[in-house]
């Protein structure tokens, strides 16, 4: 699952599960309460039964009652007088007409222990619940991403599509770009440059989206980094031979996917030289389980949103490349951070999970 569908799965998970979570436990507390009440009660008509039995000269038996017989004279007294205190429950009834009261007390280890089984039961069937629904819920934001990722899947085949069908011609323009401008007429010639560079860019734009569409079904595999970063700065070299490489890469090997990567480095490490400074440097070197990816050049003012689909830095590039760039690192577990100082240059990091 892509990291847009994980996003969207646990938002559909967290509305179905987290709505229906609430109402379980809410109803559980209501329902806890309403049985306390109930328990309560059950308790106030036991003591007011054994009294009656003891009027009737009848023996209860109580363990927890006790009584006491008080000749005392209650103000406002009430027949729902019941009373209770930390440890036991107790009421006052009258003990004959000429006066006196029967003092009732009740022990509350049993109610402690009845009500304990009241509490166990609701949270053990709430516990149940939970999981069920949990479990229908799972099934049902799975169902609800089929559609959006049918849609995607018809996107991604039309793109592949489109992108393959381009390679040809932009091959075409590229070849004879290269015949017209060994024309002693066309040298030096600034439309045909122009031309030439913007093809390049479509050509880029071509290979990143390319890679991209594989992200669904890209092999992860365990790969030396040095020979990769080798041949991407050999490529890079010949485009910008004003620039110093310098490579400090021991073999190095994580788990990626070698086309991928590959292209993650001809982003940066093509940015890095497209906007250094006159003999600028750009340094490639690791360190513990990163690689890094150093230059001297113009900086960058915002590195926070640097990532973002929607920011556009230079009005030279399309705004696209880095944040391909993020989506395969993520898609490949790869940490990628930048840290920048305009004017003194940027450096990108690539931390692997080994």
């Amino acid at each position: 699952m892509l990291k847009y569908e994980k996003k969207t799965f646990f938002k559909f998970f967290t509305i179905y599960f987290g709505s229906v979570a609430l109402l379980i436990l809410a109803l559980g507390f209501f329902y806890f309460e309403e049985q306390k009440k109930t328990l309560i009660e059950k308790e106030h008509f036991a003591m007011i039964e054994f009294v009656r039995q003891l009027k009737m000269k009848m023996i209860p038996k109580s363990e927890s009652i006790s009584y006491e017989i008080k000749n005392i004279t209650l103000e406002n007294f009430s027949m729902d007088n019941f009373k209770i205190e930390d440890d036991r429950f107790l009421k006052y009834m009258p003990y004959r007409w000429e006066g006196g009261y029967i003092l009732v007390e009740k022990d509350k280890s049993e109610y402690h222990k009845n009500l304990l089984t009241i509490k166990l039961t609701i949270i053990a069937l709430q516990v149940f619940l939970l999981f069920l629904f949990g479990v229908i819920s799972y099934f049902l934001s799975v169902r609800a991403l089929r559609p959006m990722q049918d849609a995607v899947t018809k996107l991604d085949n039309f793109s592949k599509d489109l992108i393959h069908d381009l390679n040809t011609p932009i091959t075409s323009i590229l070849l004879n770009i290269k015949l017209l401008s060994k024309k002693k007429e066309f040298i030096d010639n600034k439309p045909l440059s122009r031309i030439k560079k913007s093809v390049e860019d479509i050509s880029e734009l071509h290979n990143n989206l390319t890679i991209l569409l594989q992200e669904k079904t890209m092999i992860i595999q365990k790969e030396n980094l040095l020979e990769i970063v080798k041949d991407v700065v050999q490529t890079q070299q010949r485009i910008y031979s004003e620039i110093d490489f310098i490579v400090e890469v021991k073999d190095f090997n994580a788990m990626i996917n070698k086309n991928a990567f590959k292209q993650i480095l001809v982003n940066l490490i093509s940015n890095a030289c497209k906007y250094n400074k006159e003999d600028g440097f750009v340094r490639i070197y690791t360190k513990e389980n990163s690689l890094y990816i150093e230059d001297n050049g113009i900086g960058i003012k915002n590195p926070d949103e640097v990532f973002d689909r929607t920011y556009k830095e230079h009005s030279t590039g399309h705004g696209i490349g880095l944040d391909i760039t993020k989506r395969l690192c993520d898609a490949m577990k790869i940490k990628i951070d930048v840290k920048s100082v305009v004017g003194e240059g940027s450096e990108f990091s690539l931390m692997f999970k080994i």
